[in-house]
């Protein structure tokens, strides 16, 4: 009888520490996933930071490429597209716009058109919210319009808007502003 009472209180006091012993295991697993997103969250921030300020460097010395990897159309339609191949940039007060939607062939070789053209009234400004608008007018062989960068406050994410002088095919780009020697776009052959 000692011996079954003795395997009965050790099966009973047995399972909850197994139980319990179990659980802040599980807990503390939690915790470290918990902790770990945590950190990645912090780093991606960071990360975030860095971007924008190097992004906000470039705007103002007109030193950069918007590699879009979203092309928006006039009337709301939106298609991805390579980053490499759609792109605007500025660098020497020398402009280049080039959208590339199809793969391959098309007048520039890439799949679209390529523009050139001399910038001009090129103005920087920061809003009270920390959202940096770069403006400025291209003009060249295949081109003449109105230019407006919007980057957005924390992320070198930015919007660029196209607007012909001539016509209202408006175009609307969107994607990651870097300083230009950061870029790894392809330039077509431009008109």
């Amino acid at each position: 009888m000692n011996r079954l009472f003795l395997f009965m209180t050790i099966l009973v006091l047995g399972v909850p520490v197994y139980a319990q012993s179990e659980k802040r295991i599980d807990t503390k697993e939690k915790q470290e996933n918990v902790n770990s997103r945590e950190l990645k969250k912090q780093l991606a921030a960071i990360q975030d930071s860095i971007n924008y300020k190097n992004a906000v460097s470039a705007l103002e010395k007109s030193n950069f490429v918007l590699e879009a990897d979203q092309l928006l159309f006039k009337r709301g339609g939106t298609a991805f597209v390579s980053s490499n191949t759609n792109f605007v940039s500025l660098s020497d007060n020398r402009a280049i716009v080039q959208v590339a939607p199809f793969n391959g062939g098309g007048p520039n070789g890439v799949g679209g058109i390529t523009v050139e053209g001399s910038a001009s009234n090129v103005k920087v400004q920061t809003d009270k919210k920390g959202n940096t608008t770069l403006s400025m007018n291209v003009m060249g062989t295949g081109i003449s319009a109105a230019v407006n960068i919007f980057l957005f406050k924390g992320s070198n994410y930015a919007s660029v808007v196209i607007s012909p002088n001539y016509n209202s095919n408006r175009i609307t780009l969107r994607g990651r502003l870097v300083p230009k020697e950061y870029s790894t776009v392809f330039k077509g052959s431009s008109f």
